[in-house]
């Protein structure tokens, strides 16, 4: 997987080098969608339900028209969390997903796409997972500060301004780490052991693009 990314930033360089001597066209619009979202823990024994949130944010892209090729990019709002039972951890983040494109015309007035890049995500705050055992209170922030994660996504831009897509989003490394109890030692306290979770992503997004 790192090997990939590092393979989508040669990419993203080369592009950006094309882009200055090439006639590429800018662009900047608005974007905004859904997080549709589920947890796995490292523990099997350990279940979520779906999680929604959203992002909305400036986004940009230069394209190539002759060839197809493009890098967009984006500065998110994005709200995601873990949903367990009847208990729900949200945290707010700033997103900055970079992606190469790759878009095929359907006429003047349509094209698809398909991009794939990284993306960095920064925890602006986040719910602490609080709970009591007999003699001790127990607070942590479970999310990571920051994350990295790999996006592979589709989509359809029509009559050159609006733009709709989802994209799959695939965490490299632990979203957010949970303690649980595993046990009671003998001065009646509560044992904790460390579990890691994952969020895999489903982004259905929106954009109009000025």
């Amino acid at each position: 997987m790192k090997k990939i990314i590092s393979t989508l930033f040669v990419a993203v360089a080369l592009l950006f080098a094309g882009v200055q001597s090439a006639q590429a066209q800018f662009s900047w619009g608005i974007k905004g969608g859904l997080n549709l979202q589920k947890a796995d823990f490292d523990r099997s024994d350990l279940d979520t339900d779906n999680f929604t949130g959203f992002f909305v944010g400036p986004m940009a892209e230069f394209t190539i028209p002759i060839i197809g090729l493009g890098v967009d990019g984006a500065l998110l709002y994005s709200q995601t969390g873990i949903k367990e039972e009847d208990e729900t951890l949200k945290s707010h983040n700033l997103e900055i997903p970079i992606n190469l494109k790759y878009s095929i015309g359907l006429g003047k007035l349509a094209s698809v796409y398909a991009a794939a890049g990284p993306q960095f995500a920064f925890a602006l705050s986040q719910d602490k997972l609080e709970w009591t055992d007999n003699i001790k209170n127990y607070s942590s922030k479970p999310f990571k500060k920051s994350q990295l994660s790999l996006n592979l996504g589709v989509g359809v831009k029509l009559i050159s301004h609006l733009q709709a897509g989802v994209t799959y989003n695939i965490p490299l490394g632990d979203t957010a780490e949970y303690d649980v109890p595993t046990g009671v030692n003998d001065a009646n306290e509560i044992i904790m052991d460390a579990i890691g979770a994952k969020n895999k992503t489903w982004k259905i997004h929106v954009a109009y693009i000025f």
